[in-house]
């Protein structure tokens, strides 16, 4: 629904009565209209950033060393997030495109199995691609706060919030404080990448159209159109994500390291100073 109502230049004025809309013009099918490249988009970009993420921060980590580790440890999340989130959306672009016309386009396909042989058909390859110069500039930024903000969340809730240490939590506290600073983030990961969001779809819905004239059409209000619903569906997203995430490392037993610390020598350092 959030991205009709950012692609539509009917108003609905307001997330209710839009929804209302969706009901009234498509039934209530309409508001599950896109929901398997949804699903198949996302959980194949999901794995790439996450895995990725772990990946790039230990590389970065092991650059820096120990202690500058610590010290630039925000800056640290920020690069290997965006360095994961540059690969995962080669994963996503093509699902999102079919999922963007989907529900933008009135009189296109309604599922997977037919959208995608048809961008095939009619554009060929780079008709799944054609979007991912914005899907970078909106996912990227989203995915470092998405991630930044999480780690920063994660260790202030432990330090002024939780009562006790990490290490004293059972694995329920410890999942609570993850969904918590899961949702925290999805705010602002919302709020930051929306005018991305909003090219995007628009891209989409009009394939011949360009970023500098989707931004022009649309207008500084008609990029913030539709923030409440996607605020709504990003918190809850990015929580559930950053949730099952850490369950499977614990159903797993993989490792789990707590928030950092500053190491010894830093610590020895200081104190000589």
């Amino acid at each position: 629904y959030q991205r009709r109502v950012r692609v539509s230049t009917q108003s609905t004025g307001g997330l209710v009565s839009g929804m209302a809309l969706t009901v009234k013009e498509g039934g209530v099918k309409a508001l599950t209209l896109g929901w398997a490249p949804t699903f198949v988009g996302y959980s194949m970009q999901g794995i790439g950033k996450f895995g990725f993420y772990e990946l790039f921060k230990n590389v970065y980590s092991g650059i820096l060393g120990e202690e500058n580790a610590y010290i630039y440890r925000t800056s640290m999340y920020l690069a290997a997030s965006a360095s994961a989130e540059f690969f995962a959306d080669i994963f996503l672009c093509p699902m999102e495109s079919v999922k963007v016309r989907i529900q933008t386009t009135p009189g296109w396909e309604t599922t997977l199995r037919a959208g995608a042989p048809r961008i095939m058909r009619e554009e060929g390859i780079n008709g799944f691609y054609k979007g991912l110069s914005p899907l970078w500039a909106r996912q990227i930024p989203y995915t470092m706060m998405k991630f930044a903000c999480f780690e920063k969340t994660v260790e202030l809730l432990y330090k002024h919030v939780v009562p006790k240490p990490r290490s004293d939590c059972s694995k329920l506290e410890q999942l609570a404080v993850t969904f918590t600073a899961g949702y925290i983030a999805g705010v602002f990961c919302a709020i930051v990448s929306h005018p991305a969001d909003s090219i995007v779809s628009k891209l989409n819905a009009n394939p011949g159209g360009g970023v500098v004239s989707a931004a022009k059409e649309l207008g500084l209000a008609g990029m913030w159109k539709g923030l409440a619903p996607r605020i709504i569906m990003i918190g809850t997203l990015t929580a559930l994500q950053w949730f099952i995430y850490d369950s499977v490392k614990v159903a797993f037993r993989l490792p789990r390291p707590p928030p950092p610390e500053m190491p010894e020598s830093l610590k020895r350092k200081l104190a000589a100073q």
